[in-house]
C-alpha cells in the first residue's frame, strides 16, 4: 500500500513541477495495479473543480468507460475536501488512503476547514446563503422520471445513485 501513496505523492509532485496546481495527487488503484491517476489541475484549468482526487477519478472513469468505481481503491496525498469526498463517495470507491491531513494542509495554506464545518452544519452565514428556492415545476424532472418507461434498464445501468 505504501508504494500507491509513493505514487500519489510523486503525482502531487508532478503536478507542482508543471505549474498545474496546488500540491496534491491522487492514484486510484484495482485489484493491485493502477488503474488511473491525477493531479491538482485547478489553475491550468481554471476550474476550481479540478483537485487530485476528481482528476483521478474523471481519468480512470474514462479509461475504464464507467462511472462505477467499485472494487477500487483511491490513495490520495492529503486528505480528502468535501467535494473530493463526495466525488470519492458516488464513484463507489472502496476504499479512500490519505497522506497528509486536513490540518497539515492548513499549515501550508490549503485550509478547508471552513468547507468541513459547513457540511456538518449546513447553513447560512456571513459568507454564503443556503436556502430552498422552490418554483412551480420544480418536481417536474422527479416526474419525469418516474414516467421513464425503461427507467428500470437506466437504473441498472447506473447501478442505483442512492447512498447506501
Amino acid at each position: 500500500m505504501a508504494e500507491f501513496m509513493q505514487l500519489a505523492v510523486e503525482e502531487a509532485k508532478k503536478g507542482l513541477n508543471c505549474g498545474d496546481g496546488g500540491p496534491f495527487g491522487a492514484v486510484i488503484v484495482k485489484n493491485g495495479k493502477v488503474i488511473g491517476q491525477g493531479h491538482n489541475m485547478v489553475l491550468a484549468t481554471k476550474d476550481p473543480t479540478a483537485h487530485a482526487e476528481v482528476t483521478a477519478i474523471r481519468n480512470t472513469c474514462k479509461i475504464i468507460d464507467d462511472f462505477d468505481l467499485s472494487g477500487c481503491q483511491l490513495y490520495t496525498s492529503c486528505y480528502p475536501c468535501p467535494m473530493c469526498m463526495g466525488a470519492a463517495l458516488w464513484s463507489r470507491l472502496d476504499a479512500i488512503y490519505y497522506g497528509a491531513t486536513s490540518r497539515d494542509a492548513d499549515e501550508y495554506g490549503f485550509g478547508d476547514h471552513v468547507y468541513h464545518g459547513f457540511v456538518q452544519n449546513p447553513k447560512s452565514d456571513e459568507k454564503r446563503i443556503l436556502e430552498q428556492l422552490t418554483v412551480d415545476d420544480y418536481l417536474e424532472p422527479f416526474l419525469l422520471w418516474e414516467k421513464t418507461e425503461d427507467k428500470d434498464l437506466l437504473r441498472l445501468k447506473q447501478k442505483s445513485y442512492k447512498v447506501e
